[in-house]
């Protein structure tokens, strides 16, 4: 009788991809972060046969594949995610013995700077709409453009957000679906409280589990819903740029420049470190610079008077 042997076990890149979701989803991640890998993998087998064994991937097929993004995309930060999402998959493999270790890196990319709403904007987008007049959509969108100028929270956290979450006792909001699963208390100013409290009157929910924002039938809304209402809102109003997180950006930058503490920043922001908030700020920065002239103490001290060296 022959004796057993080890042999070694071959995957295709296929394989080895859905194995890799499947570990996704043994470390119970978020089926959006699910579906953002399951979106590359269908990029990725448009250049890699996914019949390809996994053994067959090296240090210059990864490079080879750099040079494709650069050839066939022209936005650096699309390539990096690509890269990213291909980068942490091929670890995977590696850690789990499919494939020997190679050295991986994204490209280097020139930090963008952050886009956030202008005074102008800012006013014809926080003017209350007529309540007589206007539809509850309409007015809703109002409301959720000054809880997002407020709080800084992002989208997913914002749909999510239930009346119960509202407490005037103590004008906070438990915001308890966050992009690193830890739960957050931000606080409410009188005059957000104000608004909540009047809107309430309108939002016609049946009990405190219902969402704080709603679609049109008093459902929790969706992503895309969220997203249109706001747009078409902005729109109206005569603001063309939009963007969920141009909001969040906004309130940053407002907080920086009325004193805020960047520790207090990070906390209500959500991030997971210093760092993280500290990054966020320079790619503020010249945005921020241009108020240099309008906040200068110097000029406020010395007035017009010119400061000269007199000539020994």
């Amino acid at each position: 009788m022959k004796k057993l042997k080890m042999t070694a076990q071959t995957l295709t890149f296929e394989e080895g991809c859905n194995k890799y979701l499947e570990y996704c989803r043994q470390r119970n991640l978020r089926q959006g972060t699910i579906n953002h890998y399951k979106q590359s993998y269908t990029q990725f087998y448009k250049y890699f046969d996914p019949k390809m064994p996994i053994e067959d991937i090296n240090a210059t097929t990864y490079k080879n594949y750099v040079l494709h993004l650069k050839s066939t995309l022209h936005n650096d930060i699309s390539i990096n995610s690509y890269l990213r999402d291909l980068i942490t998959t091929l670890h995977f493999f590696m850690n789990e013995g499919y494939l020997p270790h190679f050295k991986m890196q994204a490209i280097k990319v020139d930090k963008s700077h952050i886009e956030t709403y202008n005074e102008q904007e800012l006013q014809l987008l926080l003017k209350k709409p007529n309540i007589k007049k206007s539809s509850f959509t309409e007015y809703q969108c109002w409301v959720m453009t000054n809880f997002l100028f407020s709080t800084g929270v992002r989208q997913r956290s914002l749909m999510n957000i239930k009346i119960k979450d509202i407490d005037f006792d103590n004008n906070v909001v438990y915001v308890n679906v966050t992009k690193n699963r830890k739960p957050l208390i931000v606080p409410l100013n009188q005059t957000m409280v104000n608004i909540l409290s009047e809107y309430l009157k309108y939002r016609q929910h049946t009990k405190n589990e219902d969402f704080l924002f709603c679609n049109v039938f008093g459902q929790q809304l969706v992503k895309s819903t969220c997203y249109h209402m706001l747009y078409e809102y902005n729109k109206k109003r005569g603001v063309e740029t939009t963007g969920i997180h141009r909001y969040r950006h906004t309130f940053a930058k407002q907080w920086i420049l009325n004193g805020g503490n960047v520790v207090s920043l990070s906390k209500l922001l959500g991030h997971s470190s210093l760092d993280i908030t500290q990054n966020y700020i320079h790619l503020l920065v010249s945005d921020v610079a241009k108020q240099v002239d309008e906040f200068n103490v110097l000029d406020k001290f010395y007035g017009k008077k010119r400061i000269g060296m007199k000539k020994g």
